[in-house]
C-alpha cells in the first residue's frame, strides 16, 4: 500500500486534492489508521483516480463524475464519453480562436484609423470577363460567414471543372449581391475566368461579367478572414477623393495558394464621381 503522499506523486495530483475527493466520497483510501488517521491507498486505486483526473479536466463536474463512476460505465462507454466531450472542447478552442481573430482585425482598423491611403489605391478599368462560376448564401458579409461558404463553393467547382474538362484561364473572382431574403444575407458567387461555351447539364453557370469602367483598387495581403481593415481603408479613400461606391467589391485571388498569410488579393470596387451617373 502507498501513504497518501506516495499515492498522490504516483498519480500526479495533490494531496489536498486526494483528500477533497475523499471528503466527496470519489475516491476513499483503501485503509485508515484508527489511531493517526493516516490514509493509505492500494496500487489498484489508480485506475480510479485516473478516470476521476480525465473527467474533471474534460470539464464534468464532480457530482457528475461521481455518478458516472458509479454507474460503473464500461471502458467503451467512458471512452465514447471522453471522445465526444474531447470533440466539444476542440469545436469551442475553434470557435474563440475564431473569435479572437475576428477581435485583433477589429484592433487593427481601430489603431489605423485616421492613416489614409494614398499610394495603395488606384482607379482601374477592369476588363469583362466570361466566368465559370457556383452560388450559395452566406447570412451575413462578416467574415465568419462568408469563409465557410466560399471555400467549399470553390472546391466544388474546381472539382467540376475538372470533370468537365475545362480549364481555368485566370486566377478566382468572387463577387457578393445582396440577396433576396432573409434580410442581410449575400449571394456568394465564387467564379474562375473560362473560355469554354455554356452547356446543358452542368452543375456550374457560364456567365460574363461586364466591364466595370471605373474600379477603386487595393490590394489586401493574408487570409481573407482580416480583410476588413483593407476594405475600411478603400472606403476612407473612396469617399475623400470624390467617388461613391456602386456595387459591392469583387476580389481578384492573385495568389491565394499555400499559407494563408501570404495571400495577395485585389479588392476591386466599382466607383463613379460623386454626382455622377451610375
Amino acid at each position: 500500500m502507498f501513504s497518501i503522499g506516495d499515492f498522490a506523486r504516483h498519480g500526479r495530483v495533490s494531496v489536498r486534492m486526494l483528500r477533497h475527493y475523499d471528503a466527496l466520497g470519489l475516491l476513499r483510501p483503501a485503509h485508515v489508521d484508527r489511531q493517526s488517521g493516516y490514509r493509505s491507498y492500494d496500487a489498484a486505486q489508480l485506475s480510479r483516480l485516473n478516470r476521476i483526473v480525465a473527467l474533471k479536466e474534460l470539464g464534468f463536474t464532480l457530482q457528475q463524475i461521481g455518478s458516472i463512476l458509479d454507474d460503473k460505465v464500461s471502458v467503451g462507454e467512458l471512452r465514447g464519453m471522453l471522445r465526444l466531450r474531447q470533440a466539444e472542447l476542440q469545436a469551442q478552442i475553434s470557435t474563440d480562436t475564431a473569435r479572437l481573430a475576428r477581435v485583433e482585425a477589429r484592433l487593427r482598423i481601430i489603431e489605423s484609423e485616421g492613416a489614409m491611403p494614398a499610394d495603395d489605391v488606384q482607379i482601374k478599368r477592369i476588363p469583362a470577363v466570361r466566368v465559370a462560376e457556383m452560388t450559395a448564401i452566406a447570412d451575413s458579409f462578416e467574415p465568419e460567414s462568408i469563409t465557410p461558404v466560399i471555400g467549399p463553393l470553390y472546391d466544388r467547382l474546381f472539382q467540376e471543372l475538372c470533370r468537365a474538362g475545362v480549364t481555368p484561364a485566370g486566377p478566382g473572382i468572387a463577387y457578393y449581391e445582396d440577396a433576396a431574403a432573409p434580410e442581410g444575407a449575400v449571394v456568394v458567387h465564387a467564379a474562375v475566368p473560362v473560355n469554354a461555351e455554356p452547356a446543358a447539364g452542368q452543375p456550374f453557370a457560364i456567365v460574363d461579367l461586364p466591364e466595370v469602367e471605373q474600379a477603386a483598387t487595393i490590394m489586401h495581403r493574408g487570409s481573407m478572414d482580416n480583410v476588413m481593415p483593407a476594405i475600411q481603408s478603400l472606403a476612407q479613400w473612396i469617399e475623400a477623393n470624390g467617388y461613391r461606391s456602386l456595387a459591392c467589391n469583387r476580389e481578384l485571388y492573385l495568389d491565394c495558394c499555400g499559407d494563408r498569410s501570404a495571400w495577395v488579393t485585389e479588392l476591386q470596387e466599382p466607383v463613379t464621381q460623386a454626382g455622377g451617373t451610375a
